[in-house]
């Protein structure tokens, strides 16, 4: 009898142990765990967002974080100084004005300046002919996440990521451009 006790606790704390694996693993398995922690994490997390979105053929690119004009012209930094990574994407052949640009900043860099000097200095008319209508910056631990195009893909891009990291994500800001027309091209 004591026997028959001893082997049914064993088989129950058995069981336990196995199901706390499964559910362990399942939960560390799940899409969009927002681990970023390489370029190729960055460029993956992209490729997830995009899955869900209808945009137009648009390419990813490694940008030098050595080259300090490169990083201005895609995140509006004004040095390179605390930037570990950078990866781009924008159209590849399209007048559509569209960029998203994910920092990976270094450590101990002060996250919340660098996103407010982004929004503070990236040209949202940086193409010939278009402007981007919305801009969004947040940031999920050290990344930095900028997307800035219409509204409508803007919004879609951004709200992609913060599911991807489990809305695991610092102050949002955001910025509209609100072009104004001369008068000679609003007359009828």
């Amino acid at each position: 009898m004591k026997e028959d006790k001893q082997k049914l606790v064993f088989i129950s704390i058995l069981v336990l142990v196995v199901l706390v694996g499964v559910v362990l693993f399942l939960f560390n398995n799940k899409k969009g765990t927002g681990t970023i922690n390489s370029v190729s994490d960055i460029k993956s997390m992209i490729k997830t967002i995009y899955k869900q979105v209808d945009l137009p053929e648009l390419a990813t690119s490694v940008i030098d974080v050595k080259n300090e004009d490169e990083v201005t012209a895609y995140t509006g930094l004004q040095s390179n100084k605390d930037v570990e990574a950078l990866v781009i994407s924008n159209p590849t052949m399209t007048s559509q004005a569209y960029l998203l640009s994910v920092v990976k900043v270094k450590d101990g860099a002060n996250v919340e300046k660098m996103k407010q000097e982004m929004l503070d200095n990236i040209d949202m008319d940086m193409w010939i002919c278009v402007s981007a209508d919305k801009l969004y910056i947040t940031n999920s631990g050290n990344v930095i996440f900028l997307v800035m195009t219409n509204e409508e893909w803007a919004t879609s891009v951004y709200n992609n990521f913060k599911k991807y990291v489990n809305n695991n994500i610092g102050k949002e800001l955001t910025k509209s451009n609100n072009i104004e027309l001369p008068d000679e091209l609003l007359a009828n």
